[in-house]
């Protein structure tokens, strides 16, 4: 449903509640969406299903998987924009505590290294972060949260999306200039 997928759990169910890209632009309107219940069940039962493991994993249920992560935002409380940038702040897995952050940092296991080496998980940690405030000095828009060069490939984004080309329209097939890490 987008042009790339995305490891992270939140970006996929923002996609199927809200009918947005991360960057903003809608894509459906609200009949062809789900509801928040619906969007995490397909994500934890239907993945469960996909994978053959129904019964093993995808409920909170006796018998069943017990791994756990502990959210920075209540997925069914936040706003509908929110739910984008919600995160782990404790991972359990196996009874192992595999991430931690935050007021859980002091549980955080040793980091891994990156594997492949020139993956952009190296130059680009972590995943979405939400576009700063309006700025108030004239009311003049804060910067696109992609404003400066792409940490991947090193182009300035804003510079594309600022642009008096026909690629300069965020709604517009290519975006600005559609660059290939999909940022906006």
């Amino acid at each position: 449903a987008t042009r790339v997928a995305s490891y992270n759990p939140w970006t996929a169910l923002y996609w199927l509640v809200s009918g947005r890209t991360v960057g903003g632009m809608q894509m459906y309107d609200v009949n062809a969406r789900l509801d928040r219940d619906t969007a995490l069940m397909l994500w934890t039962q239907g993945s469960a299903w996909f994978s053959s493991e129904q019964g093993k994993k995808g409920q909170i249920k006796a018998g069943q998987l017990a791994d756990l992560a502990v959210l920075s935002k209540d997925y069914f409380r936040v706003q509908e924009e929110e739910i984008k940038g919600i995160e782990s702040v404790l991972t359990v897995v196996g009874g192992e505590v595999v991430y931690a952050a935050g007021a859980f940092s002091s549980e955080a296991p040793p980091s891994l290294p990156v594997l492949p080496e020139w993956s952009p998980v190296v130059n680009v940690p972590g995943h979405y972060r939400s576009a700063p405030p309006q700025s108030r000095v004239g009311l003049m828009p804060a910067a696109h949260h992609c404003s400066g060069p792409c940490g991947v490939h090193s182009h300035q984004h804003d510079v594309a999306r600022r642009s008096s080309v026909p690629v300069s329209d965020d709604s517009a097939f290519w975006g600005a200039l559609g660059c290939s890490c999909f940022a906006f």
